[in-house]
């Protein structure tokens, strides 16, 4: 497939260009900013794209470029510190300007050229930049310019190299995905060939080299994402894979049955279930730091693996469902880490199993097709993202029998009352959260003093960046009135209304 490659220069959501090359059916791939250019020709990369960052090129520790990626004849693209880099390094001018620009901004594009085909004169775009191109280096045009920044836009078609400073990667710029089309589809000659069918076939070609004739085991939790895994990994190596369900007593109501039945029942792979409630709330009593609740049920999963993987003639490879938001969150050497995911940041160092992750280069969205090809019913396709560490990161606080009953109970109340009002699959997530804390009531002319609930429900794409739900409000009444009064143990619910960034969806 014909491939595209984003070093990153660590921007929190450089994954997004990487996602939007795929939407336009490109294969992309988020690659270290230093990797070495003998490394990338050897790729055959039909584009390069050059990411943002957070620092100005002259800061001390100012990432930098290898100018041997400018000679390899491979059309680049620089976006914001992309585009600066590409100026400094060939010879134009960098300016700390004083006029910095952040959010919505109007693009004037002198004329029309080969970002810019077929697309308005006057448009509106997103930046967010203090340093700016005052000056294109030698063999550039300025196409493009906003009130306050001269050299918006450079393009050198002779040359294949072409930078921007606003961000076309982000839905704040309209017609950002025409702009990235327009750099694949022109001077990268891509064809659109990356497709539901080409991931299935590559994941299932790279599961067989890697495993050969050994047994594998899949941590399966019942989630779109272990599914599909378990799934493409079952289609590449067949009876040699054994799932495993533990069930950690940290799931939702009714969730271990829901699992145990599918897999069993309708796909007819060999599963073992691990009962393992105790042993795992044991580990997390007096447990509140959010980092050590994660490493520690990151831990204890993959123990259990080890000890099951030993009875099933030494199985030396566990598979598990990581999609790449995942990886991005758990921190790359470049983007800074928000929270460690259990089946990342949270794995032992000394484990005793080789992974096998055949979703790990790929989105929420994608994974959802793959499964949906794989035959996947549309229940699990389309459930919701729940964490591994399930309602243990939804406590804020110690985790305790108790804790976990409560929310259990006021999560099933929302669940069905979203999926009664036809709002489930609108929301990318919709959960109750318990803190640790108590307030005072009264019920039945009584004081109370009991835990609050709160509710957050998101929309979004990619889970990298969200926006509050805007919930009926008969139906938070409903919620409301059916947790207080259906709930033991509860006497207020409260609403979660803001969004990622600057806030995460869940809430440790």
């Amino acid at each position: 497939m014909d491939t595209v490659l984003v070093l990153d220069f660590g921007a929190q959501y450089s994954q997004l260009i990487a996602r939007r090359v795929r939407e336009c059916r490109v294969y992309s791939e988020l690659i270290p900013y230093d990797t070495p250019v003998a490394e990338i020709a050897a790729r055959e990369p039909k584009g390069i794209i050059l990411s943002g960052g957070p620092a100005s090129v002259y800061a001390d520790d100012a990432l930098s470029i290898d100018p041997a990626l400018f000679e390899l004849k491979v059309p680049i693209l620089g976006i914001c510190y992309g585009m600066q880099l590409m100026a400094h390094t060939l010879g134009g001018t960098v300016t700390r300007t004083g006029k910095s620009e952040f959010g919505k901004t109007a693009l004037n594009v002198a004329k029309e050229v080969a970002l810019f085909n077929d697309l308005p004169r006057e448009q509106t775009c997103w930046m967010s930049h203090r340093d700016s191109v005052t000056a294109a280096p030698d063999g550039f045009e300025v196409t493009a310019s906003t009130a306050s920044s001269p050299v918006a836009v450079m393009e050198s078609p002779e040359q294949g190299m072409f930078g921007i400073q606003c961000h076309p990667e982000v839905v704040h710029t309209p017609f950002g995905t025409d702009v990235i089309k327009n750099f694949l589809f022109g001077p990268c000659g891509c064809q659109p060939d990356w497709t539901v069918v080409s991931i299935i076939e590559e994941s299932v070609a790279a599961i067989r080299e890697k495993v050969g004739d050994e047994h594998v085991i899949c941590g399966l939790s019942g989630g779109v994402d272990s599914s599909t895994a378990a799934l493409l990994v079952y289609r590449a190596i067949g009876e040699r894979l054994t799932c495993i369900f533990v069930d950690h007593g940290l799931l939702r109501k009714n969730e271990a049955e829901q699992v145990i039945d599918a897999f069993e029942n309708h796909f007819h792979v060999p599963l073992i279930h691990v009962q393992a409630e105790e042993r795992f709330l044991t580990r997390l009593a007096g447990i509140t730091d959010p980092e050590r609740k994660r490493k520690i049920i990151g831990e204890e999963f993959i123990r259990i693996f080890e000890e099951e993987a030993r009875k099933l003639e030494g199985a030396r490879f566990l598979v598990q469902g990581t999609l790449y938001s995942d990886v991005i969150e758990s921190g790359t050497r470049d983007a800074a880490k928000i929270k460690s995911h259990h089946n990342v940041g949270g794995l032992p160092e000394d484990m005793n199993l080789d992974l096998v992750e055949p979703l790990r280069n790929i989105f929420k969205d994608e994974a959802r097709n793959v499964a949906a090809e794989l035959g996947l019913p549309d229940a699990m396709v389309w459930r919701q993202p729940f964490p591994g560490p399930g309602l243990a990161i939804r406590i804020i606080g110690e985790v305790t029998h108790e804790r976990l009953e409560i929310l259990r109970d006021a999560d099933f109340i929302l669940q069905e009352e979203v999926r009664r009002a036809g709002l489930y699959r609108e929301l990318w997530q919709s959960f109750c959260v318990l803190p640790a804390i108590r307030s005072v009531g009264v019920m039945g002319d009584e004081r109370t003093y009991a835990y609050p609930i709160i509710i957050r429900a998101v929309t979004s794409e990619d889970a990298m960046t969200a926006d509050w739900a805007r919930l009926p409000y008969d139906l938070l009444e409903t919620v409301s009135s059916r947790i207080i009064n259906e709930v033991p143990g509860v006497n207020r619910v409260a609403l979660d209304i803001s969004s990622k960034p600057p806030s995460t969806i869940e809430w440790e």
